[in-house]
């Protein structure tokens, strides 16, 4: 089974709204899904994403493909977790 990590369209007409999720390769975009991992509003100005990194993180280790916006947001999430001071 092919996991890929993708958005999920819910927003209205005009006005997208994605949800993250861990799904089937072989499911429709607004199908089945294995788990929800955040969200993200490309209208909204600023920060306009959640993601659970740690969650993100599992999957890809397990084998997930990201598509490359998803990548993209997980690039930015890690650059934004601080690490803890040595």
């Amino acid at each position: 089974m092919a996991v890929k990590i993708r958005m999920k369209r819910v927003g209205a007409k005009n006005a997208p709204v994605f949800r993250i999720v861990v799904a089937d390769g072989r499911s429709p975009r607004d199908g089945k899904f294995i788990e929800e991992i955040g969200t993200y509003q490309p209208l909204k100005k600023g920060d306009n994403f959640t993601l659970k990194l740690d969650r993100a993180q599992y999957w890809v280790s397990k084998g997930a493909q990201p598509s490359d916006t998803v990548a993209s947001l997980i690039k930015k999430a890690g650059k934004a977790v601080v690490p803890p001071p040595a």
